[in-house]
């Protein structure tokens, strides 16, 4: 949801210019012919250093106003995809500043971070005063030579209760760990989601959660009740409410065990329909654990990027 209130607008205005930065990476030496293990280790050091510098960047905006990151890390033309905030690294200072200013115990708490190319995603909990529950945000990066280059974003108010009785952020799947599974399994794990979200998401059957969801399924959207069956009547009440659904993913991330969509979703032909991050949890071939953040697209932006 678009926040309303000022205090929100400013929050979200300032996740906006999160395009934030990231320090040059070092350049990683060609590797020599028949020597796979050598680019393997290269790019999992890439993904790591590029994992790394945005929750950095993003802590040392938001949180101590630090615009240093930006003259250090960021493109000056990076493209921002926030529809509250227009392009361009000055504007990520400005509002870094202000929203420190404004909030000075900001909290940018991330929760998992998962990277592939030259994408980051970082899913958080953003709490601009203390003891309120805040948004449930996940943020999108492009790298370009060693700099963050683009950013897209979707935030969603955290509710005061769940249909599941999990929350919008933990994982209750074994392992209970935020960290992304082998790498070694991404490739298989990305095949495997955007199967299933188009079959189940795109096409609307249902019959993708007998083939593609594990039994033991957890579910952290806070309006569907948690297991497969919560899903099938979650989603087939939604299905039916809005027979002309259109679901069109715009790009998926994945690292280990961790698959990210990012889609527009369109309910009724006509409308701007809403910007969402589903973020999928596959354990032994089968999907287990579900987290999403929705955000209405706005009528207007301060930049004509479109939020896609």
């Amino acid at each position: 949801m678009i926040p309303t209130s000022p205090a929100r607008r400013a929050l979200v205005a300032a996740l906006a210019a999160a395009a934030l930065a990231v320090p040059a990476a070092p350049a990683l030496a060609a590797t020599p012919s028949g020597a796979a293990h050598h680019a393997d280790y290269g790019d999992q050091a890439r993904l790591a250093y590029q994992k790394y510098v945005a929750a950095r960047v993003l802590k040392g905006v938001f949180e101590r106003g630090d615009a240093g990151v930006v003259d250090r890390y960021v493109r000056p033309d990076y493209i921002q995809h926030n529809p509250l905030a227009p392009d361009g690294a000055e504007t990520l200072k400005n509002l870094g500043r202000a929203v420190h200013e404004q909030f000075p115990d900001f909290s940018y708490d991330i929760k998992r971070v998962i990277s592939e190319g030259d994408l980051v995603l970082v899913h958080s909990n953003v709490v601009a005063t203390p003891g309120t529950r805040g948004q449930a945000v996940f943020d999108i990066f492009r790298f370009q030579g060693g700099k963050i280059a683009e950013h897209w974003d979707v935030g969603q108010d955290v509710p005061a209760s769940s249909a599941n009785g999990n929350d919008m952020f933990s994982t209750v799947s074994r392992p209970r760990t935020e960290q992304p599974g082998a790498g070694w399994l991404t490739a298989y794990n990305k095949r495997l989601v955007t199967k299933a979200f188009g079959q189940l998401i795109v096409r609307k059957d249902l019959t993708a959660l007998d083939r593609y969801w594990g039994p033991e399924y957890h579910q952290h959207n806070p309006n569907i009740a948690d297991g497969v069956a919560g899903a099938r009547a979650g989603l087939g009440g939604f299905f039916e409410q809005f027979p002309q659904l259109k679901v069109t993913p715009k790009r998926v991330i994945a690292e280990g065990d961790l698959v990210a969509v990012h889609s527009h979703y369109v309910a009724v032909p006509g409308e701007r329909g809403q910007a969402v991050v589903d973020l999928f949890r596959v354990r032994g071939g089968k999907i287990v654990e579900h987290w999403d953040v929705l955000q209405d697209v706005p009528a207007t932006s301060a930049n004509d990027n479109g939020m896609f």
